[in-house]
């Protein structure tokens, strides 16, 4: 059992270079830390990040310090203790990143990894691996200058190596550079937050040159982010498409693209417009995340529409991670698929991957290259590794 003796904060640098928390431990079994990722295209139902602000939690937490002291943790479901104390008084990514200390210190006091305590019952017979989902190229929020009104455009390879994945992902990403080189005269070689390629061209023309790898490809459109009014917002080029005509649109690029996945491709709370991709479209993965935001009543919602087929799970979208346990195992129940994302302001925390593989996630969206997406990818590489 794992023993808090003190509890400190500060803040640290995400992969933007903007501040975000990193939390210490002090236990029985040694110190332990954390940091969160922060988001730049968040959904308006995620749990605010921090309670007012990142240094008042950074405060509190310290201030909180002797409630923790004394309180044991003996496995996975007692992190409601935890929750208990500080409920109401820090923000999602504070408590994601106290937890996952509280997890690492757990995992070294009974001589386990940290995914064994969320999920003991994954054995070698049993065992599944996430698909990777690659972030290839850029465009909505996490670009500058001219770009796809859609903010992400995904590899998803299909295999059962998390390696092989990985390295077929990179060459991919390689050879994209030599195709926009070739097809967007304004190509500076630039990367964005995700370390996504950056390009001029609107999404028909990066689907077209993505095609030419003959790898599962998806798109997270974020459509909340340009959305408003009743309309659709395009810039490039400038034009504006109303529900329906949004609905046609992104059906004519499943269709002409064979797209696997369409992540976000209507506004948040238009749960009806999902429903009828997904109805037109039931092999194709209708994936929620502004539209669900890690949190069980609107999954619930979403499920009761039969508006997805798929889920994001962003950890400090909601913060706690029994929270986290919540959604996926409702998840699993409904048969939803579940993909475990980073977020756009990343930090070189890898826990993600354990939680991905502890809570058997069916697919792992973490970007293909930088070294803040990379630490976690190589994570899930290390326990397919060990386990084989």
């Amino acid at each position: 059992m794992v023993v808090v003796k003190k509890v400190s904060a500060k803040h640290i640098l995400d992969s933007r270079g903007e501040k975000t928390i990193f939390v210490s431990i002090y236990t029985n079994a040694g110190k332990f830390s954390a940091s969160s990722p922060t988001g730049t295209s968040t959904g308006k139902h995620a749990i605010k990040s921090y309670k007012k602000s990142l240094e008042k939690d950074i405060e509190t937490l310290k201030k909180f310090s002797d409630y923790f002291s004394g309180d044991v943790i003996d496995d996975f479901s007692d992190l409601r203790r935890i929750e208990d104390i500080v409920e109401g008084h820090i923000g999602a990514n504070s408590l994601f990143a106290l937890e996952s200390a509280i997890l690492k210190a757990l995992a070294v006091e009974k001589k386990k990894q940290i995914w064994q305590l969320i999920n003991p019952n994954i054995s070698k017979r049993t065992v599944k691996f996430p698909r990777l989902v690659g972030n290839c190229i850029g465009g909505g929020k996490h670009s500058q200058g001219k770009k796809s009104d859609f903010q992400e455009f995904l590899l998803i390879p299909k295999t059962n190596s998390v390696k092989n994945a990985l390295e077929m992902n990179k060459k991919a990403k390689k050879d994209v550079f030599y195709f926009l080189k070739e097809k967007d005269e304004k190509f500076e070689s630039k990367k964005n937050y995700e370390d996504a390629w950056e390009t001029s061209l609107n999404e028909k023309e990066i689907l077209d040159i993505l095609k030419n790898l003959k790898l599962p490809m998806g798109v997270d459109v974020a459509a909340s982010g340009f959305y408003g009014r009743k309309k659709y917002h395009y810039q490039n080029p400038m034009l504006q498409r109303t529900k329906e005509e949004q609905i046609s649109y992104i059906s004519n690029l499943i269709r002409n693209f064979k797209l696997a996945y369409i992540e976000d491709g209507f506004d948040e709370e238009d749960f009806e417009s999902f429903s009828k991709l997904l109805k037109k479209f039931p092999n194709a993965l209708i994936v929620g995340d502004d539209l669900t935001t890690t949190n069980v009543k609107r999954l619930k919602k979403a499920i009761e529409m039969k508006s997805i087929n798929a889920i994001i799970v962003k950890p400090n979208q909601t913060g706690s991670l029994l929270e986290v346990a919540r959604v996926c195992e409702l998840a699993k129940k409904k048969d939803i698929k579940i993909v475990f994302s980073h977020r756009s302001g990343e930090t070189e925390e890898n826990i993600l991957a354990d939680l991905a593989f502890g809570f058997q996630a069916d697919f792992f969206k973490c970007g293909i290259t930088g070294k803040e997406r990379e630490v976690k990818i190589r994570r899930l590489i290390e326990i397919q590794r060990k386990l084989r």
